[in-house]
Parts: structure tokens; sequence; C-alpha cells
């Protein structure tokens, strides 16, 4: 069953606009267990290192990135993916403006909640 929370379908024109960490991000459709937001990077952004209780998958867009996680430190660019388990810290660094899709099992409250 689901909730009035939890948007099934969610066109781009219809995202609800959030930030965090200063990077502004859409939040698109999110069900009881896995949400899927678009980050938008610009240059100068940084995500500092933070470890939440969801596994995040993201597929990049556009743009270039230095991600860090569990003794990765890689260069990640358009076609590229990435899984970081629940509670392991991270960051990434913005090397070009570009935008990244993320999916959060389960759902990012904080994000859901954040204004």
């Amino acid at each position: 069953m689901f909730t009035k929370k939890e948007n099934m379908i969610v066109s781009t024109k219809d995202g609800v606009r959030k930030t965090n960490y200063g990077v502004s991000f859409l939040v698109l459709s999110h069900g009881h267990d896995s949400m899927i937001t678009k980050m938008v990077y610009k240059l100068g952004d940084r995500v500092p290192l933070h470890d939440h209780p969801n596994e995040q998958s993201g597929f990049v867009l556009a743009g270039k990135y230095r991600i860090k996680f569990s003794g990765y430190d890689q260069e990640i660019g358009p076609g590229d993916s990435y899984t970081i388990p629940a509670n392991v810290p991270h960051n990434i660094e913005i090397l070009e403006a570009g935008e990244v899709l993320d999916i959060f099992t389960p759902p990012r409250r904080d994000f859901l909640d954040a204004k």
C-alpha cells in the first residue's frame, strides 16, 4: 500500500527542487523501498565526507567527478555508474559541471523532508 508521500510517476518538470550541502537536486519518483534523484552539480560544489543508512547507486549523465569510498578514489564521467553501500563514508569532488541520477534504498527521509 502506498502513502501520499510516495510519488510513483514524476515528470522532470514536476520534480521537487531541493538542496543538500549547497548542491541542487530534484527529488523524482519514490516509493516505499527506493527513490531516485537528479543531482545538478556546478563547478565549485563540494560534497564533504559523509555517510547515511541508505545504499546509493548512481549513473553519470554529464560532467566529471572524483568519487572516494571504501578504498576507491576514481574519476568518473558520462556513462559510468557506482554503488556505495549503506553507512560507508564517501565524498565526491566536482571536476566538471553536470548531472547524476542517484537511487537510494530505502528512500532518504532527509531529502524528502528537506526544504
